[in-house]
């Protein structure tokens, strides 16, 4: 038998249906007659995200790539066919295992998303260029397998996995990760003096980068020569000693440059980065300018503006936040400079073990400086 609504009962009615009818009619009615008409200007709400900036993972990654192109021809052209070689084997190399580990643990293949290549040049560009093939590849095979897919894949690591390869050889391979190539830019410097000279002889300082000369200089408390503007210019070149994609200021800039066109970085950390490494080194210099050198020297040497600008900004491991982007930036710069004038230390470079360290504290900077949901109540 079936019961009929009474008359007086129209859609709409929520009161009748809560109040006057009995169940299982004000369900019924509740699902039924409550639900509005479809129409053809009705909106359905859908889950977030309800607009999409036209972005992928593959277009970033992409950018990344076209950004890192001048810093690659500029390694091609200080190091001729080392660069290429190793360029080679960590791109070949990380793709190969980011397809491998994919297919083992039977999950999608995400080659397609240019993140291997990206890893593979970053840690590429880390390098220095005798460095043999076999060490490039157990380094690479350690950022996509350990530092990368172990955690997840793309968006679960939470450190970069080219700086962790990078350390990971560098604490492996110690001898080979500071072996580099001669070069003349210590020829710029004005004259050493006795000390410097005795600290170091000529074939040394050939094959010493500026970073390590200095901290060579720092542990036997020899007092440090005034950089010229020549030797700032082989900096900003690249005619200087180093990993093969860190030596050229102008090439890592110009891909800076891009990256910031294209939106992929913000300012927030590069600069912020670059800033506390200068008034920290500034400061250092105008207090003792014979035991530290000039501030322009630690910004053009070593990784600094390949790290500042290419490695901790990456998207997944660096925070999300404004504010957190800054302080993010200025911890990186912090323990880059502690790290680079201490006297005691053993690395003369503290770009890499900088970023990571501030990765570790990225979830708890996210935290501290997330927004406030809007309509809520602060406590």
């Amino acid at each position: 038998m079936t019961k009929t609504l009474p008359a007086h009962l129209h859609k709409g009615t929520l009161i009748f249906a809560i109040l006057e009818l009995r169940p299982p009619y004000s369900v019924w009615y509740s699902l039924n007659f409550m639900k509005p008409e479809a129409t053809a200007d009705m909106y359905l709400t859908s889950s977030s995200p309800h607009a999409h900036s036209g972005e992928s993972v593959e277009r970033i990654m992409w950018d990344v790539v076209i950004a890192l192109m001048p810093a690659a021809l500029a390694s091609v052209w200080f190091f001729r066919l080392d660069a290429l070689r190793l360029m080679g084997v960590c791109v070949a190399t990380c793709l190969f295992f980011e397809w491998g580990c994919r297919k083992l643990m039977k999950r999608e293949n995400t080659l397609s998303d240019w993140s291997a290549v990206v890893t593979g040049l970053l840690l590429a560009f880390n390098l220095p260029p005798a460095l043999p093939s076999w060490m490039a590849v157990v380094g690479s095979i350690f950022s996509i397998v350990i530092a990368k897919q172990v955690f997840g894949g793309l968006g679960y690591n939470p450190f970069n996995p080219a700086l962790a390869g990078r350390a990971f050889m560098l604490i492996s391979f110690t001898g080979a990760m500071t072996t580099w190539s001669a070069s003349t830019w210590f020829k710029s410097l004005p004259d050493l003096g006795a000390d410097a000279m005795t600290a170091a002889t000529v074939d040394a300082l050939a094959t010493a980068t500026p970073l390590g000369f200095i901290k060579g200089s720092l542990k036997a408390s020899y007092d440090l020569p005034d950089f010229t503007t020549q030797a700032l210019l082989n900096f900003f070149t690249g005619n200087i000693n180093g990993c093969i994609g860190e030596t050229s200021a102008v090439a890592l800039l110009i891909g800076a440059a891009y990256l910031l066109y294209r939106k992929v970085i913000t300012w927030h950390i590069p600069v912020s980065y670059l800033i506390t490494v200068f008034v920290y080194a500034a400061i250092l210099h105008h207090v003792s300018p014979d035991k530290s050198v000039a501030p322009l020297v630690h910004v053009l040497s070593g990784g600094l503006i390949l790290g500042a600008f290419f490695m901790a900004t990456d998207m997944v491991t660096s925070p999300v936040t404004r504010w957190g982007m800054l302080l993010f930036g200025t911890g990186c710069g912090v323990i880059t400079m502690l790290i680079r004038t201490s006297a005691t230390g053993a690395y003369p470079e503290g770009v890499s073990f900088a970023i990571l360290i501030m990765n570790a504290f990225t979830p708890l900077i996210n935290r501290a400086t997330r927004h406030r949901v809007f309509g809520t109540v602060k406590k």
